[in-house]
Order: structure tokens, then C-alpha cells, then sequence
């Protein structure tokens, strides 16, 4: 499975960019596991965004696994709707 986290926005409008290959990563079960107890596969493209402005970076996670492709999109924002999808992004990138 390979997940890529993307990053937009912010005061500096930089992008962010962080790949994992479960198959080869030491956190990879745990990942994929994260990702099922998310339902991942299942979730709507976007998170609705609590707060709003350019400073907020916004995430997309995109998964590829068997074939499929699914992404979730979200503003970091710390509000309860993206506060999941917040813990698997610092899960994803300390892998």
C-alpha cells in the first residue's frame, strides 16, 4: 500500500509532500491498520473545514492499494472533524 500526504497553503504557501510504502516501512501495519479503524476507503473525499484562511494548511491523503485509489482531504484546523484524520497525518509522517 502507498500513501502520499500532501500539504497546501499556509503563510509561506509552500508544499509539503511525504510518501510511505507500507510494504517496506516498519510502520507499515500499523499505518493500514490506522487506516481501517478510519474507514478510510469509505470516507468522503473532504472534511468540512470549521475555520477558514489562507494561513490553515490543507492535507490531502491519498491511498493505493489493490488498484484503488482514495483520497481524503482536510484543513488542519484542530477542530473535532479533522482531528482523526490530523492524528493519522502525524502517524504518517514520523513514519
Amino acid at each position: 500500500m502507498k500513501i502520499v500526504a500532501t500539504a497546501s497553503g499556509g503563510f509561506a504557501g509552500l508544499a509539503r509532500r511525504h510518501e510511505v510504502d507500507t510494504a517496506v516501512s516498519p510502520a507499515g501495519p500499523a499505518l493500514e491498520a490506522a487506516l481501517a479503524s478510519l474507514g478510510f476507503l469509505a470516507a468522503g473525499p473532504a472534511v468540512q473545514a470549521r475555520a477558514t484562511g489562507a494561513d490553515l494548511l490543507r492535507w490531502t491523503i491519498a491511498v493505493e492499494a489493490d488498484g484503488r485509489r482514495h483520497s481524503v482531504t482536510f484543513a488542519q484546523d484542530g477542530s473535532p472533524a479533522s482531528a482523526p484524520w490530523e492524528r493519522l497525518l502525524a502517524r504518517i509522517l514520523a513514519a
